[in-house]
C-alpha cells in the first residue's frame, strides 16, 4: 500500500492507494476541486465568509456540493470544504480504476475499499483518544467519515466536544454535519441529533471527555493504538467550522 502526504496551498492530505497512478489521479482531482472553490470565492467572497447557509448562483460542482450540504446542516458552505475536496480526489481515483482509495483531508476522510480498514479516533485530551478505532468493512461506494473537534486544531467552533465523527455517503454532508453537531452537542443536550433523519447521515459518534454519544448505524468500534504520527493536520479553509 502506498501512503503519500500531499499539500496544495492550504489543502493538507494523506493519500492511501495501491497504485501510483491512483495517487496521481487523487492529486489531480483535489487540485481541480480546490480551484473550483477558489474561483467561487474570487467571484463571490461572501461564500467563504458566511457562517450561515448560503446558496450562490450557478456554482461549480464542488462549491455546489458544499452549499447544498451546509444548507441542510445549518452552517456556512466552508464547513464542507475539506470533505468535498477529499470526495473529488477519491472520485478521480475510482475513475482511474481504484478499488481501494482513501484520502484524509485533516480528519475528513473519503474512501472506497476492497478490504477492512481501521480508522483511529483522535479526540484530544479525552482519555479515549488514540485507544479506539472504527473497523470499516469493504465499501464499494464512496463513504464519508468526517470528524470535527472543539478542542483540537485551529478551526472555529462554538462547542465543547473533543471529537464528533459523522458517517454519510455524501462526504460534504458528513463534513457539514460534523461541524453542526460539534457546535451544539453536550452530554446533557443531544437535541441536534433529532434533525438527522432524512439528511443522509447514517451514523454519529461524539466524544466529550469520557462521555460517548452514539446515533444511527455505526461500524464496529475496536481497541487500537493510534499512531499520532499518522494524523493528518488540517489545513483547508475553516471559516465557520471546527
Amino acid at each position: 500500500m502506498i501512503r503519500e502526504h500531499f499539500e496544495f496551498r492550504q489543502t493538507i492530505t494523506t493519500i492511501l492507494a495501491d497504485d501510483p497512478g491512483h495517487v496521481k489521479a487523487a492529486k489531480s482531482g483535489m487540485i481541480a476541486a480546490r480551484q473550483e472553490v477558489e474561483q467561487q470565492i474570487a467571484a463571490d467572497p461572501y461564500f467563504s465568509a458566511t457562517l450561515e447557509p448560503y446558496t450562490p448562483k450557478a456554482p461549480e460542482r464542488t462549491p455546489g456540493r458544499m452549499a447544498r450540504a451546509a444548507a441542510v446542516a445549518g452552517v456556512g458552505p466552508m464547513a464542507a470544504v475539506a470533505g468535498a475536496i477529499a470526495w473529488a480526489g477519491v472520485e478521480a481515483m475510482v475513475e482511474a480504476g481504484a478499488t481501494f482509495a482513501l484520502i484524509d483531508n485533516g480528519g475528513d476522510i473519503a474512501l472506497v475499499s476492497d478490504r477492512d480498514v481501521k480508522i483511529g479516533i483522535y479526540a484530544g485530551a479525552s482519555p479515549l483518544s488514540g485507544h479506539i478505532a472504527f473497523r470499516i468493512p469493504p465499501q464499494n461506494e464512496i463513504l464519508g467519515i468526517c470528524t470535527s473537534s472543539a478542542t483540537v486544531g485551529p478551526s472555529i467552533s462554538f462547542g465543547v466536544a473533543d471529537a464528533v465523527t459523522v458517517f454519510a455517503p455524501d462526504v460534504a454532508v458528513a463534513d457539514a454535519w460534523a461541524t453542526a453537531i460539534c457546535n451544539r452537542i453536550t452530554p446533557g443536550d443531544t437535541s441536534v441529533l433529532d434533525a438527522l433523519p432524512g439528511t443522509g447521515v447514517t451514523g454519529v459518534l461524539a466524544i466529550i471527555n469520557d462521555a460517548v454519544i452514539r446515533w444511527g448505524d455505526l461500524p464496529e468500534i475496536v481497541r487500537a493504538r493510534v499512531d499520532e504520527r499518522l494524523i493528518t493536520a488540517g489545513g483547508d479553509w475553516r471559516h465557520g467550522r471546527s
